[in-house]
């Protein structure tokens, strides 16, 4: 399974079409095309607010969000369902059954966790404390490390621990799964946040060092203005070897081999082996290096900081990653600061909800399983079944179509199409959860629990050939995925529902929604990730010279168009860092317009169009809009929305023409698949 889902409201941490921030519309999508009535817009302006101006008028963020949007409504329509199966569940005769009702009552008895206060931290916290050097530290650092953290399907880079580890097929050979190393130790989200020379990041740096300190002098550290100093300037130094974020994006720049034996020459400081060993990764001979600069620096600072910086870093980490299964003031710091300050979440979400996030963390199959059982009819799996067959057939017939490519990379493109897995609702194989211990009373154990299982699930990997049919989503999560090295795809059952997808919806409704995010994933497989990798998902370069420098041309204009978007007056958006996402809006949206055309030939465009935008409806605060500029794969809704001005057929079906904003002269619409 993918790495702990982390908030019960559709968390979209995997891959390709990240749904947090861009959130779908409430309406029904299935009802008849008109000019919204609100609209004070000519839709060849603002698409967007020109298709959702009656939502975007009649609708407030909720002060427990950064975000909020159709998609949000959707995910906490499902998650009212999914509580009351949850909560049903601790009565069941079923073992796995009643463990996630267990899990559950446990984070919810609040009385239980602040009469034991801190002791469930002592034991980690004592041993932190008597660490008496450097090859001891090495062992805790090795010790704490978990598989939380998956940069290709999920484009999650960030984890609080020295690395992170991911377990996949390897880059250069799919045969056999292999331990990816990332960056890691930093709490806030990026290097960007340590570097980054303005006023604002000065704000927020001086307020995560106050933060620090108040998480250490919640748990009884003397002097914690003073170890915060140490940890902060740890972490600062830290940052200064891990990659940016783009870089992290670029295939080419995060594929490192190394042996066991290139540890101690190319990241000297470190005994590698006492750490592999205490990671649970002894005898492992190879490596691949997601950010081998990381490595190098995080030694570096092994040898160079204080035993004294590395006991303060490890406790506050400790301290800060279980923040939610301890006390009430330790919930509420962790909220202060990751909340209301770096995301301008005004309101700290129920306890239910965060009880449900919980849950789905640490066992999502299972709670996929009580969903997949009740909610998802096999109807809707056979329709979906059929749009996904009629967009792969209409990719086929584009890249018949493409007089630039030449035969042996078109005949390459097909057959990726011709072993792609789709996955519809839910995976073929489930995770056990038959030696997860779960307590009624232990609410931070069980997730302590969880974390370990599920790393050691991960690591077992190693010794198991390589399954292309593995998820990395569950049922239950409001999402899609596309997984290029597996040359697969995953549409979980729970975004198979409206707005998305209305069973009983036109066809227009539906493939310019669910359609599109079937085209959209199915395009990663094309984008300039995906086009990496070949029809066994190896990393390869496939392409004819003429194929692949044709290929950038038309994604550099992408690039710039985007990067042209101002989403403030002091930032604009990011083209290249948000080029796979952008292309794959592109190339998925023409894909499920074919698609839908072919089986309706007579059907009226601008339906199609607006399902589309009203898909990406979406009102977002201030600190979570910046942040995802900066670091987020995905362009914010709006933005996506604006994909359509690419496409000839959205100027006949609104009229849009010469002098409006977002007109395109035919010659400048970025056509690439």
């Amino acid at each position: 399974m993918h790495a702990p889902i982390k908030t019960a409201i559709s968390l979209a941490l995997c891959g390709a079409l990240q749904l947090v921030t861009a959130h779908a519309g409430a309406a029904d999508n299935a009802a008849p095309a008109a000019a919204p009535a609100a609209a004070a817009v000519l839709p060849g302006d603002d698409f967007f607010s020109y298709a959702n101006a009656e939502w975007l008028s009649s609708t407030k963020i909720p002060d427990d969000r950064s975000s909020w949007g159709g998609m949000s409504q959707l995910a906490d329509e499902t998650n009212q369902r999914i509580i009351k199966l949850v909560e049903a569940a601790a009565g069941s005769s079923d073992a796995e059954a009643k463990k996630v009702g267990d899990f559950y009552r446990a984070f919810m008895n609040e009385t239980a966790i602040e009469a034991r206060g801190l002791s469930p931290l002592t034991p980690a916290l004592d041993k932190i404390r008597a660490l008496r050097d450097k090859k001891e530290l090495t062992r805790a650092l090795g010790e704490s490390i978990r598989a939380d953290v998956d940069p290709l399907n999920a484009t999650n880079f960030q984890t609080e621990n020295l690395f992170g580890l991911w377990v996949s097929q390897g880059l250069n050979d799919p045969k056999h799964n292999v331990p990816y190393l990332l960056q890691g130790g930093l709490g806030m989200p990026d290097r960007a946040y340590y570097l980054d020379d303005n006023e604002r990041m000065h704000r927020l740096r001086t307020a995560y060092q106050a933060h620090i300190a108040a998480m250490l002098k919640l748990a009884g550290f003397s002097d914690p203005e003073t170890r915060a100093a140490r940890v902060f300037d740890l972490e600062r130094k830290l940052a200064m070897s891990h990659a940016t974020r783009e870089d992290s994006a670029d295939m080419a720049k995060s594929n490192h081999t190394w042996s066991l034996q290139d540890f101690a020459k190319k990241a000297p400081g470190m005994d590698w082996n006492l750490f592999f060993a205490s990671a649970g990764l002894k005898g492992q001979k190879q490596f691949m290096l997601w950010h081998p600069t990381a490595m190098t620096g995080a030694a570096k600072q092994l040898q160079d900081c204080s035993l004294d910086a590395w006991k303060d870093f490890l406790a506050f980490h400790t301290i800060n990653h279980n923040a939610n299964n301890l006390p009430q003031a330790f919930v509420d710091q962790y909220f202060d600061f990751y909340g209301r300050t770096l995301s301008g979440t005004p309101q700290l979400s129920v306890r239910w909800k965060r009880g449900l996030a919980a849950v789905n963390s640490a066992m999502p199959d299972a709670v996929g399983k009580l969903y997949v059982a009740q909610y998802f009819p096999p109807q809707a799996k056979a329709k979906l079944d059929g749009m996904v067959a009629n967009i792969v057939k209409a990719f086929h017939q584009r890249i018949d179509k493409l007089a630039w490519m030449a035969p042996a990379t078109r005949k390459e493109a097909h057959a990726k199409l011709d072993v792609l897995y789709v996955g519809v609702g839910y995976p073929d194989k489930w995770t056990s959860y038959a030696q997860l211990d779960v307590k009624a009373d232990d609410a931070y154990g069980n997730a302590e629990r969880a974390e370990k299982l599920y790393t050691a699930q991960q690591l077992a990997k190693l010794r198991q050939p390589v399954d292309r049919k593995e998820w990395c989503m569950p049922p239950q999560l409001v999402n899609a995925v596309n997984l290029p090295m597996q040359n697969a795809l995953n549409f979980p059952a729970a975004i198979l529902q409206p707005p998305f997808f209305d069973l009983n919806g036109t066809d227009a409704a539906n493939y310019g929604a669910i359609g599109a995010v079937i085209g959209h994933e199915i395009s990663h497989s094309f984008d300039d990730t995906g086009s990496q990798f070949d029809s066994n998902g190896r990393l390869r370069d496939w392409w004819t010279k003429d194929d692949a420098a044709h290929f950038k041309t038309a994604t550099q204009a992408l690039v710039a168009q985007y990067s042209a978007y101002q989403a403030f007056p002091d930032l604009a958006l990011n083209g290249q860092l948000t080029l796979s996402e952008n292309l794959s809006d592109l190339a998925g949206l023409a894909a499920a317009y074919d698609a839908f055309k072919a089986a309706n030939p007579n059907a009226a465009d601008r339906d199609f169009f607006l399902g589309y935008a009203r898909s990406w409806r979406n009102l977002v605060r201030d600190a979570s809009l910046r942040r995802q500029v900066m670091t987020d794969g995905h362009a914010p809704s709006k933005w996506r929305t604006y994909t359509v001005r690419n496409l000839d057929a959205w100027y006949k079906a609104f009229d849009v023409r010469q002098g409006q904003q977002l007109y395109l002269a035919p010659q400048d619409r970025v056509r690439v698949w």
